[in-house]
């Protein structure tokens, strides 16, 4: 019986070189068959994705879509108004929904723009990033080659090329992916409080962040790590606490006849997380029906990496990618930046999970004619 799963895991070091010969073959044929059904998927005399295409397509176009709404109610804030007055009369001029109200943004980034000014939050964001990198080369120094660290800082950089557009302080699935990416980054067994401090400035610019805690919190808990437990459990607490405000703060200036939002079940399938890749890293100098099975490469070098980050990298990503593909309309699109930019850097690791997959393989048919 395996009491602690974590510390299994991390003894494997290189997890996909114990599969069983079956196992590695099915991963190998798995992933083949992906890589080719999204190349498909995205050539442009196929419509099976015509309407998530189309609908992402138009979002990045839009000159006064959500961008320009968060920059007007930045402004208002800036310039002095209350932020829920702000905000949900500028999404009722917009014709946005205010209910349920998670529909409205959580004002941390307005209020950062308004006590330290846009251009200083977009400078945060500007020298976040290698800061992001250097920690998680330094992360994995000592379970990857050299060329693979390398790799790794390059991929994670194009991953968060974002931060560097003028738009960029406006972007709150942005902000919280690279907190998110820092958290990562930065987590150490017997250091873990730096990590809960960027994981709790993301839950507070983008209640999507919250699975990445909960997950984290079981990852404590079945390590009866129960002190780090307490700790991420109390920012969860925080965060429903925050919550249950920023619920008071919109039904206080919440009219009868507000747009209600059409819910998140469109059930858009996984085009969507790939598509949303493929737009919104570096991935959009190739074509779509390249970029799209390349973006499915990064989840399996996290996986291969193996230890405490690999596996929970892989659960994280994995798992964000399959609430999009269930409950993300084509237009939330943006979501997906909850896992840049360190989801690239899962491209550096991808040639050992290759060679660790087809060695495995061989191996097993040596041994077992």
């Amino acid at each position: 019986m395996v009491h602690d799963p974590v510390r299994w895991w991390e003894g494997l070091e290189r997890p996909l070189r114990h599969l069983p010969r079956g196992a590695a073959i099915a991963l190998l044929v798995v992933l083949a068959g992906l890589m080719a059904w999204s190349a498909l998927s995205f050539l442009p005399s196929y419509d099976d994705s015509e309407l998530v295409i189309d609908a992402v397509s138009e979002d990045l176009e839009e000159d006064d879509g959500d961008l320009a709404l968060y920059e007007r109610i930045s402004d208002r804030v800036v310039a002095g108004e209350d932020y829920y007055a702000a905000a949900m009369a500028e999404q009722r001029a917009g014709n946005y929904p205010t209910r349920p109200f998670v529909t409205v943004r959580l004002p941390t980034l307005a209020m950062m723009h308004r006590w330290i000014g846009r251009d200083a939050v977009g400078l945060i964001l500007t020298l976040a990033l290698p800061i992001a990198i250097l920690l998680l080369m330094h992360q994995v120094r000592g379970n990857v080659r050299p060329p693979e660290r390398v790799g790794a800082g390059i991929a994670m950089l194009l991953g968060g090329a974002g931060v560097i557009i003028a738009e960029a302080p406006l972007i709150h699935e942005l902000v919280a992916g690279l907190m998110l990416s820092l958290a990562l980054a930065i987590y150490s067994p017997t250091r873990w409080w730096p990590s809960l401090i960027f994981a709790a400035l993301a839950l507070s610019v983008r209640e999507l962040a919250a699975p990445f805690v909960l997950l984290w919190l079981a990852f404590a808990a079945s390590q009866r790590r129960w002190k780090e437990a307490a700790g991420v459990a109390g920012v969860l607490v925080i965060f429903v606490m925050g919550m249950y405000l920023h619920y008071l703060g919109v039904e206080a200036q919440r009219l009868p006849g507000d747009a209600i939002s059409q819910g998140w079940d469109a059930l858009a399938g996984p085009a969507l997380p790939l598509l949303a890749l493929s737009k919104l890293t570096a991935l959009l100098l190739l074509p779509t029906w390249v970029a799209a099975p390349l973006a499915i490469l990064p989840l399996l070098g996290w996986l291969a990496l193996g230890g405490r980050l690999g596996l929970f990298a892989t659960l994280w990503f994995a798992g964000f990618f399959t609430a999009m593909a269930l409950f993300a309309r084509p237009e939330n699109f943006y979501w997906v930046q909850l896992t840049l930019p360190i989801y690239l850097a899962g491209f550096a690791f991808v040639p050992r999970a290759l060679a660790d997959l087809t060695a495995s393989a061989k191996a097993k048919a040596v041994r077992n004619p």
